[in-house]
């Protein structure tokens, strides 16, 4: 799991995979490198090889990563909890945030991007599985939230994003993948402009490309298993 550039190979070919099953094109797809807790040198690796998006969960450790990683073309996602104390770090920093849920971090982070950017592009975390532990909004309130980002200056609404129920003997992803495309396809056809559908991790991103996914987020499979917390300062 250590050799980037054939963990990157392999990815790819499960996700070509999976669109020829789904019969899309594999285009349609975008793979997020999730590199929480892993060393900006491993990250510079990866990106030689052709990867160029990357996802952060944590703000102080994304910033220290992209002032080393300041002179390659990275396209950085925020993925994580957002706390209001972080929103102008995160506005100023970062192409997209993918883990809005609520009106007032949306409003901050309109407010809080610079000018001289481009607008910050915003997905709405659902909580497609109504799991009380979990973070986003339910799905019944995802039009509204999704509406106002919409509306908003300096922000640019891409779509939805979930992290669904964990597979178990009770409980199918794909039966959360294909609510989540439902939704979706409702909020579109309502009027609310959006071209990207954020679902799908390492262990099953099959299922949710088969479900009309636009873009997984790939940890392990591409980067190996998360170091210690003290081996990435």
């Amino acid at each position: 799991m250590n050799n980037l550039k054939e963990n990157l190979h392999n990815v790819r070919a499960r996700v070509e995979q999976a669109c020829k099953t789904a019969g899309r094109n594999p285009s349609g797809v975008t793979i997020l490198a999730v590199s929480k807790k892993h060393p900006a040198s491993r990250i510079r690796q990866l990106c030689g090889y052709g990867q160029a998006a990357f996802g952060e969960n944590y703000v102080q450790e994304a910033l220290g990563k992209q002032v080393q990683l300041a002179d390659l073309p990275i396209e950085w996602h925020f993925i994580g909890p957002l706390q209001s104390n972080k929103t102008r770090e995160v506005a100023a920093h970062f192409a997209w945030v993918q883990s809005v849920e609520r009106p007032k971090t949306l409003r901050r982070l309109s407010e809080q991007r610079p000018a001289e950017l481009p607008a910050l592009n915003v997905c709405i975390q659902v909580n497609i599985d109504r799991e009380p532990q979990k973070a986003g909004v339910m799905p019944e309130e995802a039009g509204e939230l999704a509406l106002l980002a919409a509306n908003q200056p300096n922000i640019r609404l891409r779509g939805l994003m979930t992290i669904p129920r964990i597979a178990g003997e009770d409980h199918d992803p794909t039966d959360s993948y294909r609510r989540m495309h439902q939704l979706y396809r409702q909020l579109q056809e309502a009027g609310i402009g959006m071209d990207t559908l954020s679902m799908g991790m390492s262990g099953d991103l099959e299922q949710a490309i088969l479900q009309g996914s636009t873009m997984v987020r790939v940890g392990t499979d591409l980067l190996g298993p998360r170091p210690d917390d003290a081996a990435v300062a």
